[in-house]
């Protein structure tokens, strides 16, 4: 027997990890949303195999447009290499490091670490800049008390937020004068008559 919720959080119970039938989707907007989230799958799948066991990876895959996405470690060409058997002797991936010996493979593996540390590292810097921008964009409506975002009162914001308060400004007043030169001429205003009352 599955367990209701409890009463007054409104929230449906999930569904959690299921079985779901491995069929064409014909929904195109389904479609696509699957396709997105199993080729970043994929993708991840590939580089955490290449990363804890040293293999060398290429996983390439097609979207129904025909966009490629691609991982490779140390790269696809250097894979794809690999398999047509071709090797150092054709001039591929000298200077690299990328040879059959341990120093070669302790080469690439650091390599492959040292990117997947910075991929790390950027993704954090880029929530906390969202969660910053988060803090600030309710500051702002904060001062804004009810009106518009632009009419917020300045002196209720800090150094930080007049910052970002500015340059938010300076991208809505760009964006009126693009908008605004877009617009066709108004017709020039020409003195009427208006019919007498009757």
């Amino acid at each position: 027997m599955v367990a209701a919720p409890p009463r007054g959080t409104g929230r449906k119970p999930s569904q959690g990890r299921r079985r779901i039938e491995i069929a064409y989707i014909n929904d195109p907007a389904r479609r696509m949303v699957t396709f997105s989230k199993r080729k970043k799958g994929l993708l991840k799948k590939a580089s955490e195999l290449s990363l804890l066991s040293g293999a060398r990876v290429a996983a390439v895959v097609f979207s129904q447009a025909g966009r490629p996405f691609a991982f490779g470690s140390p790269s696809v060409d250097h894979v794809l290499h690999l398999c047509a058997g071709e090797d150092e002797e054709d001039g591929l991936g000298a200077g690299f490091g990328f040879h059959g010996d341990a120093i070669g493979a302790g080469y690439e593996r650091e390599a492959v670490e040292e990117t997947a540390r910075r991929k790390e590292a950027a993704a954090a810097r880029v929530d906390e800049e969202e969660a910053r921008m988060s803090a600030v964009g309710k500051k702002v409506l904060r001062a804004a008390a009810g009106r518009f975002w632009w009419e917020a009162d300045v002196e209720a914001l800090g150094a930080e937020e007049i910052g970002e308060f500015a340059r938010a400004l300076r991208r809505l007043r760009d964006n009126v004068r693009r908008r605004a030169d877009k617009l066709p001429p108004a017709p020039a205003a020409s003195p009427t008559t208006t019919p007498p009352l009757q």
